[in-house]
């Protein structure tokens, strides 16, 4: 084990395991069924959906329950620039921006709020987000929703939709990835854990726990966005379900059970999310809620900090020596000085 540590530790061989991954990434949706690459593309969507709420949730420790909420504003975003024919780099980028902004004024009046304060504050925004998307029918097409397709594969490439589509989740959600990776792993990063375990101590080490949790909740509103605008290019249709509280509790659970604070975490979270319903619903569709009910308990019990923790688990497991008898036979104790002194003086008494 701590040879293949070592190994994976050179940087040539982290080199050439990356080049494999993207090679594969890059091979996958040419070798893969149609229902294959909707389905992975689906978990890429959603995966990213997680990963905005482990910036703010996992890597902050700031409870947020409106994630679903900034990545249906996304979708409408997109679904709206589609319609009125706009270019799609500029609608790209204002599905990332505007629900940017709104998680930035949110946070700036959230942030200086605490503990469940902040809950209450992110609860409303699927609640009120529903209603509000049915009521303005003009932009959102009402409780109908609203489709745009706009991502079927250009002639030149050869590709099948399905194919083209998993392409453009793999590369912007690949970037999404890649930037928040190096986010947290720098100097932000540090300053969210340290937030994090005590606002107190962050306080006096001079690390403004507002200003970073409101950082942290805009990072997660635009990764949010990002989500949106990829659940467009797969699905190419929302709805005010689509930000409903029950899909944030989901969202939820999948960050819990893939891993919070984990980028890996995110990924398997984003499986869940996509897979989990699929799953239970081939072994009785009435008791789909209770059966992931049933996999989120087994997994806090299990392993609290999610399936991205197992592998580190097994490890410990396996370097754990074998503990030794606890009590030793009468046999194998040694006689006690005093005890061989005395039956001695007793063989030697005259």
């Amino acid at each position: 084990m701590a040879s293949s540590a070592s190994l994976f530790s050179r940087r040539w061989v982290r080199v050439v395991v990356v080049l494999a991954v993207i090679a594969l990434l890059l091979l996958l949706p040419l070798m893969l069924p149609e229902f294959a690459n909707q389905t992975i593309a689906r978990i890429g969507v959603f995966a990213v959906a997680v990963l905005g709420l482990n910036v703010v949730m996992g890597y902050t420790g700031q409870v947020s329950l409106g994630q679903i909420f900034f990545v249906g504003l996304g979708a409408y975003v997109t679904a709206y620039g589609v319609q009125n024919d706009w270019n799609i780099a500029l609608v790209f980028v204002l599905s990332i921006l505007i629900p940017g902004v709104v998680g930035l004024v949110i946070a700036l009046a959230a942030a200086r709020l605490g503990g469940l304060a902040i809950a209450m504050v992110t609860i409303a925004l699927p609640i009120v987000g529903v209603p509000l998307a049915k009521r303005l029918s003009d932009l959102t097409g009402g409780s109908q929703g609203v489709s745009a397709r706009f991502t079927d594969a250009p002639e030149w490439t050869g590709l099948y939709d399905d194919q083209w589509q998993l392409y453009l989740v793999i590369i912007i959600g690949g970037i999404a990835f890649l930037l928040t990776r190096n986010l947290v792993r720098g100097k932000y990063g540090r300053a969210f854990a340290i937030v994090k375990d005590n606002e107190a101590v962050a306080a006096a080490m001079g690390v403004s726990p507002y200003r970073y949790k409101v950082l942290a909740f805009t990072v997660a509103s635009l990764i949010g966005g990002v989500s949106g605008f990829l659940y467009m290019v797969v699905v190419q249709y929302t709805s005010p379900e689509t930000m409903s509280f029950g899909h944030s509790i989901q969202l939820l659970a999948a960050m819990v059970i893939g891993g919070a604070g984990s980028i890996i975490g995110s990924l398997l979270g984003g499986a869940y999310y996509v897979l989990a319903p699929q799953l239970t619903n081939l072994v009785d569709p009435n008791l789909t809620a209770v059966l992931q009910g049933a996999l989120l308990l087994v997994v806090l019990f299990v392993l609290p900090g999610g399936l991205a923790s197992l592998p580190a688990r097994l490890r410990r497991m396996r370097r754990r020596p074998d503990r030794a008898p606890s009590h030793p036979s009468s046999g194998d104790l040694p006689a006690s000085p005093g005890t061989e002194g005395t039956t001695t003086e007793r063989q030697n008494h005259p």
